[in-house]
């Protein structure tokens, strides 16, 4: 069976999950806490980054590598990609400025928010991961965080500029869907939908996803009110709609077939 090395949490690692079983792949995902996951990646084939997927062909360390292998084992008809020509350029266009700034920008911000509630935060972060690794992020997260702050260059005030870049990134979505089309890339969903989908998961946090993600009721206020607003933008309730009709019922599925993980 197929190996995925993720932070359960990620949307990067979400995004290659939401591949995986929207085309009923079979995989084992083995989940890691931030740090310690570098690791496990290094020892499956990878950088420092995850996800990886350890397929018989080799290891692949990039989400959008991880797509291309999945439509490679996919009907014509379900892929991601167009066939070769300027829609697949579009797409590609499109997923890859989302992995370039939606995907880091709200990853950050929602870490500079959560980073204060240490309780909140690791109930939902170490879901499925090793016990002791659970343990060791709970008795050493003060130690920890430094490390976290550096690698996603949280610095003081990054999050006014973070915010104002995703605000941006929200408008030039609802700009791209304006003209009538369905779908980030035309008629049909595709890499470009699934990628919002799942990038804007740390933005919007939708009731589907590949791991728990807290409540609106229970986030402190500044990530309540910022997810309450990005929640009610055009591009957000089309990325809430896209995790509705594309992702709930592969969740259920991949859960009905027996999906594993690294703390089970």
């Amino acid at each position: 069976m197929l190996r995925l090395v993720t932070i359960p949490i990620s949307h990067y690692c979400e995004k290659a999950r939401w591949a995986l079983e929207r085309a009923e792949i079979p995989y084992r995902e083995e989940r890691h806490i931030q740090g310690v996951h570098i690791l496990y990646v290094k020892r499956a084939g990878g950088g420092v980054t995850a996800p990886v997927l350890v397929t018989p062909e080799g290891p692949l360390g990039q989400s959008e590598d991880i797509l291309r292998w999945v439509d490679e084992r996919t009907p014509p008809e379900q892929r991601l990609f167009p066939p070769e020509g300027p829609q697949r350029d579009e797409v590609l266009r499109i997923s890859r400025r989302l992995d370039a700034e939606l995907g880091p920008k709200g990853r950050r911000l929602m870490y500079v928010n959560m980073l204060p509630e240490k309780a909140l935060l690791l109930d939902f972060n170490n879901t499925g991961v090793p016990r002791w690794e659970d343990r060791f992020m709970r008795v050493g997260f003060n130690l920890l965080t430094p490390v976290v702050k550096r690698r996603l260059s949280i610095t003081p005030g990054v999050e006014v500029s973070d915010e104002a870049d995703i605000w941006r990134e929200l408008d030039w979505v609802a700009e791209l869907l304006a003209d009538g089309r369905p779908y980030l890339g035309g008629e049909r969903f595709g890499a470009a939908d699934l990628t919002f989908g799942a990038l804007s998961a740390a933005i919007v946090v939708p009731p589907d996803y590949g791991t728990p993600l807290p409540g609106l009721d229970g986030m402190p206020a500044g990530a309540r009110d910022f997810v309450t607003r990005a929640r009610e933008h055009p591009a957000g309730q089309f990325a809430l709609s896209l995790v509705e009709r594309h992702r709930r019922e592969t969740i259920s599925a991949a859960t009905a077939s027996g999906r594993s993980s690294a703390g089970r």
